[in-house]
């Protein structure tokens, strides 16, 4: 164990990482999760009720079921949250969710219909302390997250809060950071300005959102291929801006698809363990799972 977020600690070694969703909420689903075979867990509060006590309760449970198969106490945690990135205006008005979200010792946040460079930057900015110094000054101004609740996050990860306040940074703009930041380009809006969107320092991954990108280019249920081509294109185009841009690519991956998908350049895969299985076995994957 090099790293507290493994999922970082994979990315960093050249590997393709693979999520899941938890079975349930709460404490004895988080200690069902512990151990479980995906590189991290995506935590959807998008699309599920926004309700901070059970992810309270839901980490409280990881810990006191790991440590992982990987030795590290926690697997990674990522959520998904329920306001849209439209513009910096509404990212800020919003920005107290992220405050709540990172208290409970989570180690990432997928921001869903990221449209503007404006909103990704406030995006940045509000999960990062002020006196965390990477990038400020050049594209992004000083942190907004303050003091408060940081013993709780820092409990969750197992070091003292003087670390937590070292750690609790993105990466790979801080290099010794432990939070991973996605975005979701999936929607005609977002794509207009993906590759401005994509340069704001901060983000580690990125994923085009087949199902509302499909709503939003007009096919209201083509989640899953064969794509027209508008909606290849977007894939495309949201690919070529993440490679652009050192940034991982998140898509699905199946057992018949992965090892395509990742000679193709994919980083992140959401799909079954079979299909993590395979590629892990692709890619020469030596970390215990």
């Amino acid at each position: 164990m090099v790293r507290i977020n493994r999922a970082i600690e994979l990315l960093e070694q050249g590997q393709p990482i693979y999520y899941t969703g938890p079975s349930g909420r709460g404490y004895e689903a988080g200690v069902a999760a512990a151990k479980t075979w995906a590189d991290y867990i995506t935590y959807d509060m998008e699309h599920s009720p926004y309700d901070i006590t059970s992810l309270h309760q839901f980490m409280r449970g990881l810990v006191d079921g790991g440590p992982t198969s990987s030795g590290h106490r926690t697997p990674p945690v990522i959520v998904t949250l329920p306001f849209d990135g439209i513009d910096e205006h509404v990212v800020r008005a919003n920005g107290w969710m992220i405050k709540q979200v990172l208290v409970t010792g989570i180690h990432g946040i997928l921001l869903c219909h990221a449209e503007s460079p404006g909103a990704v930057k406030a995006f940045v900015e509000a999960v990062r302390y002020p006196f965390n110094r990477a990038g400020v000054g050049e594209e992004l101004d000083e942190g907004r997250r303050g003091n408060g609740g940081q013993g709780i996050a820092a409990a969750v990860w197992g070091v003292d809060v003087d670390e937590y306040f070292e750690k609790a940074d993105p990466w790979p703009l801080n290099p010794t950071g432990e939070l991973l930041l996605g975005l979701k380009i999936e929607n005609k809006r977002a794509l207009a300005n993906v590759e401005a969107s994509l340069r704001v320092p901060g983000i580690a991954f990125a994923e085009w959102g087949p199902g509302d990108m499909g709503m939003s280019l007009g096919f209201p249920n083509n989640h899953d291929e064969p794509y027209p081509a508008a909606m290849a294109e977007a894939r495309r185009r949201v690919f070529a801006a993440c490679q652009a841009n050192n940034i991982a690519f998140l898509n699905s991956v199946r057992p018949h698809d992965v090892v395509a998908r990742l000679t193709e350049g994919v980083r992140i895969g959401g799909g079954p363990r079979e299909a993590a299985e395979i590629g892990r076995k692709f890619t020469g994957r030596t970390m215990p799972w």
